[in-house]
């Protein structure tokens, strides 16, 4: 318990708990993580099962507890719950979006596990194609989200999975036109540039070099050290194909976003 409840009191306690290898800590039924950038060996199948039907006070602070917490509130008042996941640009939200789905497949029955490990799946494969349109590089963060996201895991009746939605809200739109020094346009520009193949750009009329753009250079330097927009552009495609987009599709969403490439090139006397 803290002696004095403050926001220096807080931040303190996260700093001492964090050099002792505990990056979660409770406030109320809030779970503040702090991100150590590796893995720490937190998320085993043992630790996930020492979670199933424990109270959120029970373990040591966890993503899993609040998962647990949720999953067991819906089934016990048959009411929707939601757990918000927010932070600044690379806090780990989307790991942590992660963590609560897998622990939601671990602990469902036998019959419900192989269609919510499909809807995980599928959620999750969504994330290359939402960072590729919704991420960008910043002054802070090299693949930070310039969206919000909902995602949503239906049950029946029964608790069973029944499906999953994803919705997305607030893309910073304004990237598009203009990018600080330092800072990048989103993601899909130069993964088309670097990973599409010669016929393709042919076809957009583009070329490799984002510095001949006016969209894509106004931020200086569009290389990004420890980025491979090649191999991203092929991620995106192959998770395009496990989402069922097929092959028109890509094409014709590649085709609008050479456009907005094209648009940017149109001068005005």
């Amino acid at each position: 318990m803290l002696a004095s409840i403050t926001e220096g009191a807080f931040v303190e306690n996260l700093k001492l708990r964090f050099s002792k290898n505990k990056i979660y800590t409770y406030i109320g039924e809030v779970v503040i993580s702090v991100n150590p950038y590796c893995d720490m060996g937190l998320y085993t199948d043992a630790i996930l099962r020492e979670h199933v039907g424990k109270a959120l006070y029970q373990r040591e602070p966890h993503i899993y507890a609040l998962a647990e917490a949720a999953y067991t509130t819906m089934r016990r008042t048959e009411a929707d719950c939601c757990v918000m996941i927010s932070g600044e640009s690379g806090a780990g939200k989307t790991e942590a979006s992660k963590h609560v789905m897998r622990y939601v497949a671990a602990v469902s029955t036998a019959k419900q596990k192989g269609e919510i490990e499909h809807i995980k799946n599928m959620l999750l494969a969504s994330n290359p194609v939402l960072e590729a349109f919704g991420n960008a590089k910043t002054n802070r963060n090299d693949n930070s989200s310039r969206f919000g996201k909902y995602m949503e895991i239906n049950f029946d009746f029964k608790f069973e999975p029944a499906g999953g939605n994803i919705h997305n809200y607030l893309l910073e739109k304004a990237r598009v036109v203009k990018q600080q020094a330092g800072e990048r346009n989103f993601h899909i520009f130069y993964q088309l540039l670097a990973g599409a193949s010669d016929q393709l750009l042919d076809k957009l009329k583009l070329t490799r070099d984002p510095r001949a753009f006016t969209y894509l250079s106004q931020g200086g330097d569009a290389v990004v050290p420890g980025m491979n927009d090649k191999a991203n552009f092929a991620e995106v495609q192959k998770a395009a194909h496990e989402l069922g987009l097929d092959n028109g599709l890509m094409d014709t969403l590649y085709t609008i976003v050479a456009a907005v490439i094209h648009i940017g090139q149109v001068k005005f006397a």
